[in-house]
């Protein structure tokens, strides 16, 4: 068999779950990349590479299939991708271990990159091709091309997919269309060219020129049609039709001579104009016709264009421009009776006059010639100071504010470029001062002529709409709160300083306990809060600095062109004191503090705005973490490690359902005579990547999300079943010690969830001793009081863990209704070698018994302390000395 594979490039191996020992076939030293190595490397190499399948065949019914694909770098080839395929084997239901098949994969894998690229290839020479392009099978749309979706009308091609074909074939061209397709028998046959009318979505039709092939589709016989738009080139034949009716219907007459100037053609226009019938007018002289001399010879020689007096038949006079050219057979001329012009030009006067849009003429000079009425409103000078003056001399600045150079002027650069500038935006001062802002459009009324040209300038008054714009344009960009930039602008500049090459600093500022103000003193007196800091934030800041709120209590500095990080320390530093000064706030006086995070982008790092804000507020996160009122650097080891915390929090969410956590028991020991009386539960999560994941990591996770109350209820559920069933096997007066998260206290549903876990587990309340720290006491005693009062009435014992860490007394303990006061474990440590801490925890001890608390100490490492403990009264101790923490069957012994 191994022969057989090896012929396919294939060596077996095995994996034993009993002896952890793996096995493989000759020929896996060369697969891996390591020829000859030695049975130790080889072993090590291929239980590294396997290890995935080892874990997930661990949980997995009996002979279920794996497969894995992983890397492996070598000396001969680089780097080669190695495909594993193994499946489990065992009895009944018990995996005893894995059997499988390696092989090389590398130029499979190539194989399957470039068949990707070409499908790419053509997939993007689809997608950018002018012609249309639409597969269908079945009568159906399978694919279109943007060109195709842009025919039909479509927003984008997927509002076509899934659809009929026919939905798009205007119902004239369908029976052409199944006609084609029935011709296409063979794959790769095609239809010759025809033409088609496809239906838009809009339910109007345009004209295409269509070939159809057959093809396939996902494996089935399928059409693709290309098409092209002939819209163009009907219309271009629409206007050759146009053209040769033209002549029949424009209000320019157009006649026809021979060489000696006897009319041989005479259009409607000319009947129109001159009064005289065509059959009158053939084969005389035009001459005749006009009633006036015209030799056509002679006009062409002169250069073919001419303005004449021309008569009607009727004797009525007529201004006419002549235009001539000579043929083959003899001249045509196009006459235009400029009296209607003439006419149209005092009626154009007339409205130019009424525009609300001011029109100005610049000669040739430079000097304007003429301006309506409406640009001496505009411009806030009568016509007598705006005739004669240059445009030029009118004090004019760009968009930006720099005033504009005579030739960057639009009427100049019309003027000496003959090119139109169109909607130029330009801010003018009038001769009164005021500023006016024009959208104004210069064009040369003479493009033909060599310049200096004539320009005709208009211009509209959008000081109004555009202070407006600004307006909006600020809203958008500004908070509405403090007036500061707001989230928008920020990642604006920080896009704007990333093109270029300078460094920016961002430092991400988050108020310390705002929520409390809010919450205790309302948003109004919040607000006011945030206007202040935000002014302050503004005053200490530098003037080319950004000062922005980014919501709620999220302020950001961006400071440009800053790479000291002395100097950074000492903005933070500023910025800092500037917080903590008193707030005067509706006749109260508050005080705040602030974390902030720093970030430096040198010229060269590739990271998005976005990115540098995350950065930032990690960097915030973990100042505020480390108590608040303080400022940290962000580094590459702080995202990582905020990653993970990410990454296990959201791990955290199903460890529950995935039965990752479990609950690890230490012994309580009562220091008479040194029996167990009891046993505290502690949580532990075992990760089936990371492996075990210490309390201290993952229990302040699940206390800074919404998971600490959930899993707490699932360990003293857990662990209530575990020791009632203890106390059936014979530890009848054991007693389970319980922690209680602080945000647990704050659960309505506390109460509730003991008593149910007790009842469900048919553990005796007395039985069970919820444990809860000082400081989660003392953040608010009378709410402790009372729900430690609520607990007691069922029955439970209460402690209150780790204290001498926080800042409470006997004499407030005495209030809340507590069994047993808990030592902390730095009060154990020294014990042996300090009398000072002798004599306070025989204090301790001693003021605890005069209220009636039992005392536990923690943390007892030394049969020394141990000793030490007993002989100052204390009842109860706990720590390794006594025995680790491990699952409850360890200490079965010991009841």
């Amino acid at each position: 068999m191994d022969l057989a594979l090896s012929m396919h490039g294939a060596v077996r191996w095995t994996y034993d779950f009993a002896s952890d020992e793996v096995t493989w076939a000759e020929g896996m030293d060369s697969l891996l990349g390591v020829p000859r190595a030695g049975h130790a490397e080889l072993s090590r190499r291929l239980r590294g590479l396997v290890e995935p399948l080892v874990v997930s065949a661990r949980t997995t019914p009996l002979w279920e299939d794996f497969d894995l694909e992983q890397p492996v770098d070598t000396a001969e080839d680089g780097q080669r991708l190695l495909h594993f395929h193994a499946r489990a084997h065992g009895e009944g239901t018990r995996t005893s271990g894995l059997i499988g098949l390696v092989r090389n994969v590398t130029g499979a894998h190539r194989d399957r990159q470039a068949l990707s690229d070409l499908a790419d290839r053509y997939r993007l020479l689809a997608e950018l091709s002018p012609d249309a392009i639409c597969v269908h099978q079945d009568n159906i749309i399978r694919y279109v091309n943007p060109a195709m979706g842009t025919i039909l009308g479509a927003q984008s091609p997927a509002q076509l997919l899934g659809r009929p074909v026919t939905d798009f074939v205007a119902p004239d061209s369908i029976p052409q269309m199944r006609k084609r397709i029935r011709s296409l028998e063979a794959p790769g046959a095609t239809t010759p060219r025809a033409e088609a009318e496809l239906r838009r979505i809009d339910g109007t039709t345009v004209p295409v020129e269509l070939v159809a092939v057959h093809t396939t589709w996902e494996g089935s016989s399928a059409v693709q049609v290309v098409g092209r738009d002939v819209s163009a080139q009907k219309t271009a034949e629409e206007t050759l039709r146009f053209q040769a009716a033209l002549v029949q219907h424009v209000s320019n007459a157009i006649i026809a001579t021979d060489r000696s100037g006897i009319v041989t053609s005479w259009n409607p226009a000319a009947e129109a104009v001159y009064g005289i019938a065509e059959e009158e007018a053939l084969a005389r002289h035009v001459a005749d016709l006009v009633g006036a001399p015209l030799q056509p010879e002679e006009l062409v020689s002169s250069g073919g264009v001419t303005e004449a007096l021309h008569r009607r038949s009727d004797g009525a006079a007529l201004v006419i421009r002549i235009s001539a050219a000579e043929m083959d057979s003899g001249f045509v001329l196009v006459c235009a009776d400029e009296t209607a012009r003439r006419r149209a030009e005092q009626d154009f006067a007339t409205v130019v006059a009424a525009l609300d849009e001011g029109v100005v003429v610049v000669g040739r000079s430079g000097v304007i010639e003429s301006a309506n009425p409406a640009s001496q409103r505009i411009l806030g000078a009568p016509a007598s100071q705006i005739i004669g003056t240059r445009p030029t001399s009118w004090p004019t600045f760009d968009e930006s504010g720099a005033a504009m150079r005579p030739e960057e002027q639009p009427s100049s650069l019309a003027q000496w470029t003959g090119e139109p500038e169109n909607s130029r935006v330009v801010r003018l001062v009038r001769p009164d001062g005021r500023s006016v802002w024009l959208s104004l459009t210069s064009r040369s009324l003479t493009p033909q002529d060599r310049p200096p040209h004539m320009v005709v300038t208009s211009f509209t008054d959008i000081t109004d709409s555009r202070a407006a714009r600004e307006r909006l344009e600020y809203e958008a960009t500004h908070d509405p709160l403090t007036g500061l930039a707001n989230r928008t602008l920020a990642l604006r500049h920080l896009a704007v300083s990333r093109d270029r090459t300078r460094a920016i600093a961002v430092l991400f500022i988050d108020l310390d306990n705002f929520k409390l103000i809010n919450d205790s003193l309302g948003h109004g007196v919040g607000d006011d809060v945030l206007r202040i800091v935000g002014e302050r934030l503004f005053r200490t800041s530098r003037e080319e600095d950004l000062v922005g709120r980014l919501g709620g209590d999220e302020f950001v500095v961006l400071v440009h062109d800053e790479s000291d990080d002395d100097v950074l320390r000492e903005l933070a530093t500023g910025l800092l004191a500037a917080l903590t000064e008193p707030i005067h706030v509706q006749g109260r006086q508050l005080h705040v503090n602030g974390s902030i995070g720093i970030v430096l982008s040198r010229p060269g790092d590739t990271r998005a705005g976005p990115e540098l804000l995350r950065d930032a507020d990690v960097a915030m996160y973990q100042a505020k973490t480390r108590g608040g009122g303080r400022y940290e650097f962000f580094d590459v080891e702080l995202r990582e490690s905020m990653q993970r915390s990410m990454v296990l929090e959201q791990d955290l969410r199903h460890a529950v359902q995935q039965d990752q956590l479990w609950v690890a028991y230490q012994r309580v020991v009562d220091l008479r005579d040194e029996r167990t009386v009891g046993v505290e539960g502690l949580l532990r999560w075992t990760h089936p990547v990371h492996g075990t994941v210490s309390p201290g990591e993952f229990i302040p996770l699940a206390e800074q999300s919404d998971l600490i109350n959930s899993i707490g209820a699932h360990m003293l559920r857990m662990a209530t079943r575990q020791v009632a069933a203890e106390r059936e096997r014979g530890g009848e007066g054991l007693r389970l010690n319980a922690n209680l998260s602080p945000r647990q206290l704050d659960d309505p549903y506390l109460q509730v969830l003991v008593k149910q876990a007790l009842t469900d587990a048919g553990l005796p309340a007395h039985a069970l001793c919820l444990e809860v720290t000082e400081n989660a006491i003392m953040h608010d005693p009378a709410a402790s009081a009372r729900v430690l009062s609520s607990l007691r009435e069922l029955g439970v014992r209460l402690a209150i863990d780790d204290f001498g860490t926080g800042y409470s007394s006997l004499a407030q303990l005495r209030r809340l209704p507590l069994d047993t006061l808990k030592i902390d474990r730095s009060f154990v440590t020294d014990l042996d070698s300090s009398e000072e801490l002798r004599v306070m925890i025989n204090s301790i001890v001693a003021m605890a018994h005069a209220v009636g608390l039992d005392v536990v100490a923690e943390g007892v490492e030394t049969a020394r302390q141990l000793d030490l403990l007993g002989e100052v009264g204390c009842d109860q101790a706990q720590g390794f000395y006594l025995g680790r923490p491990g699952p409850i069957e360890r200490l079965r012994d010991h009841w």
